[in-house]
């Protein structure tokens, strides 16, 4: 691996406030996706259970179970994560492994990627795979980066961790999860300073490799079809998005307002889990999908700010994962529901309905916050302490 890299390059000696600004674009962001699950439910579980708070209380559990997870991550020290991460690895390897087995796993369309747990509810093992596989890469990254002789340093650990969690989630038949965390692990080897011939060999293999898991299952290539020609599945595999474009239509620029019905999103199939923007959308209208951008921009910046600020460099890696993760996935799931991008069944974060992707991502941002204590216009910086930014072909620069 190459010097080049966008983090600071010192051990941890002071933790400062954690970021506020941040932390309040997490609860805003919390905020409406608990609201926007009631609007958008609440006549749809009063049919089916004949209680119009149904999907938002089991929301709530699930945020609690959330937020326990954030406050604990935000409160730890960098070092006892990774002390505990081969322990975090194990757990996850195995939750992956028992998704094979009937006993634990629950099978959806032809799927296992739940394992059963009390009272009802699932858990998605890639959802867990996702924090897991960012924390590895960060620590292998910093370690790797610790080695003085360059030639000495590779990125094969961190390719085999990679492969093998992307492989086990290809087995569970979730294409798009495993090629949505390949894309956001690969994002962080460029940050890390992948060899920028490296990256391009990788890209060029990806291409036929993921031509072929496409047409390995005929449902992949339906999806396909369907996204290409509308008009194809337009009362079944195309229901859920011509639905969701309507809604997202009927919203007009100020919206249709909360408690009128929402008619168009109450036709749209499991509206509660990946599709609940466009019951945002028809509820709010353009200004309130751009005011739902305009937090997702502020949530990012921050993060990102963070990141590149932030004086320990497996902090500063995980933190550039984790928002990535979640800001990218934000994106891709409006995407999908706009119609601008094939069906990938990616949850909203915040949002959607799901244990599973509202804790991971409320312990994403726990490790975000974690990461804010430590920031550089806080201590006295002197110019020779800045890590070099680029170091390609013998030409460097500073910042």
């Amino acid at each position: 691996m190459d010097t080049y890299h966008f983090f600071a390059d010192r051990s941890v000696e002071q933790h400062h406030k954690s970021d506020f600004t941040f932390v309040f674009t997490v609860i805003l962001l919390l905020g409406l996706g608990l609201f926007t699950q009631y609007f958008c439910t609440q006549n749809y579980a009063y049919r089916l259970f004949h209680d119009s708070f149904y999907f938002v209380k089991r929301q709530l559990i699930c945020v609690a179970v959330g937020i326990f997870g954030f406050l604990l991550i935000s409160s730890i020290k960098m070092s006892a994560i990774r002390k505990i991460l081969p322990g975090i690895f194990a757990v996850t390897f195995i939750l992956c492994l028992l998704t094979f087995v009937p006993a634990f796993s629950v099978e959806k369309n032809g799927a296992r990627r739940w394992l059963r747990m009390p009272f009802s509810f699932t858990l998605q093992s890639s959802e867990v795979v996702k924090f897991t596989i960012v924390i590895f890469l960060a620590n292998l990254f910093d370690k790797q980066l610790s080695i003085e002789n360059k030639d000495e340093r590779s990125v094969l650990p961190c390719v085999v961790v990679l492969i093998l969690f992307a492989g086990i989630i290809l087995l569970q038949k979730d294409l798009s999860t495993a090629l949505f965390i390949f894309c956001v692990c690969f994002s962080m080897f460029l940050a890390a300073g992948l060899n920028i011939r490296w990256a391009f060999a990788i890209g060029v293999l990806a291409v036929p490799a993921l031509f072929l898991f496409i047409t390995s299952e005929p449902y992949r290539l339906d999806r396909i079809i369907a996204f290409l020609s509308p008009e194809v599945g337009e009362h079944t595999i195309n229901y859920q998005s011509i639905a969701a474009k309507r809604a997202i239509s009927a919203g007009g620029f100020w919206g249709s307002g909360i408690g009128t019905g929402l008619v168009q999103s109450s036709r749209i199939p499991e509206v509660q889990a990946d599709y609940i923007f466009a019951g945002w959308a028809e509820a709010m209208g353009f200004g309130g999908v751009l005011g739902y951008f305009f937090l997702l921009g502020v949530f990012a910046w921050r993060g990102y700010r963070i990141s590149l600020v932030c004086e320990d460099r497996f902090a500063s890696f995980g933190t550039f994962g984790f928002v990535t993760m979640i800001a990218a996935q934000s994106v891709l799931n409006c995407a999908v529901v706009c119609g601008a991008v094939p069906s990938t069944g990616i949850p909203l974060p915040f949002f959607s309905l799901g244990g599973s992707s509202i804790i991971v991502t409320l312990c994403m941002c726990g490790f975000i916050v974690n990461a804010s204590r430590c920031d550089s216009e806080n201590i006295d910086i002197r110019e020779d302490d800045f890590v070099e930014v680029c170091d390609i072909d013998g030409v460097s620069i500073y910042e």
